[in-house]
């Protein structure tokens, strides 16, 4: 009997460790930074066309149990979430809009801190001007955060996205996509 349980403790210390992803006496392993936001991109026209005044949405499903920062950080040593749209000829960035934060206590700061936690929408106003190529483009635009559970933060991060857009001539007809993002609406 003693025999069974003393063979059983090393297997249960396996086990435990293969469940939370580390090894026999360490915590579970993190994911990695890039893993805790799932992004997918909208663009609220279709097609754009020239002289016209467009969004694009990213919204970003943050990992269950994790937070990242708001841009609107409380403390100058946090890393704030970006946008940056690496913009072709012929685009202007005309306001991005972050949604503001929720405020939150964490153990590894005796400060208050604002985040973003489950889904949060990102949205820039762009511009396709008289000198945007017509055609499809995929424009890239970079998302930099920080993501921190409620004990460890992670690596900052910086995720190579792309807008895929299709520009139209000035004056040429469109229709409005992604109503329940742009209208301000959850999304589902």
């Amino acid at each position: 009997m003693r025999r069974s349980v003393f063979l059983s403790f090393p297997f249960t210390l396996l086990l435990g460790a293969a469940l939370v992803g580390g090894k026999p006496g360490q915590g579970p392993t993190l994911p990695r930074p890039e893993a805790v936001v799932e992004t997918r991109v909208f663009v609220s026209h279709e097609p754009v066309p020239r002289g016209q005044v467009f969004e694009v949405a990213v919204v970003g499903e943050i990992l269950e149990g994790f937070h990242i920062n708001a841009n609107k950080v409380l403390q100058d040593y946090l890393i704030p979430t970006v946008l940056t749209p690496g913009l072709p000829k012929g685009f202007r960035l005309l306001e991005t809009n972050y949604p503001e934060g929720i405020r939150r206590n964490f153990s590894f700061s005796p400060e208050e801190m604002s985040v973003y936690e489950g889904k949060v929408t990102l949205r820039m106003k762009l511009q396709a001007t008289g000198e945007a190529p017509a055609g499809k483009l995929s424009v890239p635009i970079e998302l930099r955060y920080q993501a921190c559970n409620d004990t460890t933060c992670l690596p900052p991060v910086r995720i190579p996205l792309k807008a895929e857009i299709v520009v139209a001539p000035e004056g040429a007809a469109f229709k409005r996509t992604h109503p329940q993002i742009f209208s301000g609406a959850r999304v589902p």
